[in-house]
């Protein structure tokens, strides 16, 4: 399978709460406790567009298979240069080299747009996630235990940093 990866757009936004919603409501892996509506997604799309910054999705044969965006790290302006970023996957699209192609098609968008670091959160444990992010050269700078409370337990956050 070779998906095609291009830019988001707000029609895209029932597929990617349709892949993030599992994410949700069955995982640790995102710390929202109820259900993202498409609307929602949709102005997030936006919003994250209007702050020139990428959000990608990845299709074969018109189905969605995952998406991959950055958001900004912080609102204070000296962060202006660092972004946060996030890569869901579809069931059906896991472990096939799709979230390392938007990724990496994601990393080149934001040097093009003159970011400096990616950050990305990872909720452990996530042995999937860190070996993504590990192998595109990114490194652990921070491990905060104890961050979310989710399913009658508390979860810690690693953080990983990619300098451009």
């Amino acid at each position: 399978m070779s998906p095609t990866l291009r830019d988001a757009t707000a029609d895209d936004a029932a597929a990617i709460a349709a892949i993030y919603n599992p994410y949700v409501l069955e995982t640790v892996i995102s710390f929202e406790e109820s259900p993202i509506q498409p609307v929602d997604i949709a102005r997030g799309i936006t919003k994250i567009k209007s702050d020139g910054l990428p959000w990608l999705v990845a299709e074969h044969d018109g189905q969605k298979l995952g998406y991959a965006y950055a958001s900004p790290w912080r609102s204070r302006p000296a962060y202006r240069h660092s972004v946060e970023s996030s890569v869901y996957l579809a069931p059906q699209a896991q472990r096939l080299g799709i979230g390392e192609r938007l990724y990496l098609a994601l990393i080149e968008q934001l040097r093009k747009v003159g970011k400096h670091t990616v950050i990305g959160g990872i909720a452990l444990p996530n042995a999937a996630s860190v070996a993504l992010h590990e192998k595109l050269g990114f490194r652990q700078m921070a491990l905060f235990e104890q961050t979310g409370y989710k399913f009658g337990r508390w979860i810690d956050t690693g953080y990983w940093q990619l300098l451009l």
